[in-house]
């Protein structure tokens, strides 16, 4: 590779799928490859096939699964990889870690790859998880005195001390991860690949298993690849990301611009009004509205309050029945929750009811957000419950904002009770 820093670099990289139960070719398709080869032509099946959009037919028995992808990881740097189901993500790092070969292109690699793709890759079921780490540590290039001076930390990181000596069979997928993803970080590769797996793990777990990526990339200067849909991770971790779209590279940059093109391109459009095709007979949710100064809005500046009204039927067997919702935002955070229990609001007799509720204005700060809503008797009765039915986004505009910085300022503003003494 032309330059030092270089660790990792992509030129060209396609790779091509056969539809159907065949996974290549046919004999015919094969013998017309070899003619081709033959008499010194290109394949004639490389001219032929799709971009890989799961969401629609097509006309060809080929399909891109990844097209033309070109990038370039310096040591030491995370690469986050982001992109829909289908994208390409996962034929990508399968390609890197050599599990399957590319159709067309190159890659040029300066150090070891340690791959963890899916949950137990590369372990054996009737083996016991020491066991498994010694065979792991081999697959990876590791010495036997290599790993026996890393068992240890391997097992204390991964949690599974008590059922180390038991057969890999008998883990769950949680601990499973937890053994594997200990295995390849503590077996020092140079560049660490790493799949949708951590998702499998707890909280407690996602969050240690982040912590020692960080640490082997900005203390001990490795690369790391990794791809996930949790784009809080993705933000904590990356330095820099890519965005595949039907398996061609439609973003390549710093991790925050990766986020704001990708979500601004797969959130929904934001829908101002809710209204409920087929209600049920007796209680629920009507019609939902956005509403800034009584009037269907999508957008509010930072400091524009915002208002949600809800129309809902309740019937006799219902009164005891609480309306409330969750705001979310793009990175898929929970950032509250209200519900009218928490309220004045009474449903005293059977009716149509109007309910307003309003969130302060230079409260959220600028992002986008969804409203999960639910209308329910506690741990009783689901009446119905609304997952993607109303979004709207808060912008920097409006005056309020301008007084703070750019950086990450969490999901809120909030307004403390300050207090001051002059102690004089």
């Amino acid at each position: 590779m032309t330059r030092s820093n270089v660790i990792l670099k992509v030129e060209n990289l396609s790779k091509q799928y056969r539809l159907g139960l065949i996974g290549t070719g046919t004999i015919s398709h094969d013998l017309n490859r070899w003619w081709y080869k033959m008499r010194g032509k290109e394949d004639p099946y490389l001219k032929i096939g799709e971009s890989n959009d799961r969401s629609s037919e097509g006309s060809s028995d080929y399909v891109w699964a990844l097209r033309d992808i070109n990038f370039e990881v310096n040591r030491g740097e995370v690469l986050g990889i982001i992109g829909k189901n289908g994208a390409g993500k996962s034929t990508l790092l399968k390609i890197l870690s050599r599990v399957t070969g590319p159709t067309l292109g190159v890659i040029k690699s300066n150090g070891r790859i340690a791959s963890l793709l899916e949950v137990g890759t590369g372990f054996h079921p009737e083996m016991t998880g020491r066991e498994n780490i010694y065979l792991n540590g081999a697959i990876l290039g590791m010495t036997k005195s290599e790993i026996v001076g890393k068992i240890d930390e391997i097992i204390d990181f991964s949690g599974c001390q008590r059922y180390i000596d038991t057969p890999v069979k008998r883990y769950s997928s949680g601990m499973t991860v937890r053994l594997a993803f200990a295995v390849a970080a503590h077996l020092e590769p140079d560049i660490l690949v790493i799949d949708e797996v951590l998702a499998v793990g707890d909280a407690e777990f996602q969050k240690k298993a982040i912590g020692k990526m960080q640490d082997i990339s900005k203390g001990e200067g490795r690369t790391v690849l990794f791809v996930s849909h949790n784009m809080a991770s993705i933000k904590a971790l990356c330095t820099k990301a890519i965005v595949l779209e039907h398996g061609e590279v439609a973003f390549n940059g710093q991790v925050e611009d990766a986020l704001d093109y990708y979500l601004n391109n797969t959130m929904k459009s934001s829908e101002a009004i809710y209204i409920n095709p087929q209600p049920n007979e007796d209680s629920d949710i009507l019609e939902v509205k956005v509403l800034k100064k009584n009037e269907l809005a999508d957008t509010f500046g930072f400091n524009e309050s915002v208002s949600i009204d809800f129309k809902i039927k309740v019937s006799e067997e219902d009164l005891a029945a609480k309306l409330g919702f969750k705001a979310i935002d793009q990175f898929e955070r929970v950032i509250f929750t209200s519900n009218t229990l928490m309220s004045d609001v009474g449903i005293t007799k059977e009716g149509t009811y109007t309910i307003k509720v309003i969130i302060p204005s230079s409260v959220l700060m600028p992002n986008k957000y969804r409203v999960v809503i639910g209308f329910h008797i506690h741990k009783k009765k689901l009446i119905r419950k609304l997952d993607q039915s109303i979004q709207f986004k808060i912008e920097e505009t409006g005056s309020g904002f301008e007084n703070y910085q750019k950086d990450d300022m969490g999901c809120v503003l909030l307004d403390c009770n300050w207090e001051s003494q002059n102690n004089g």
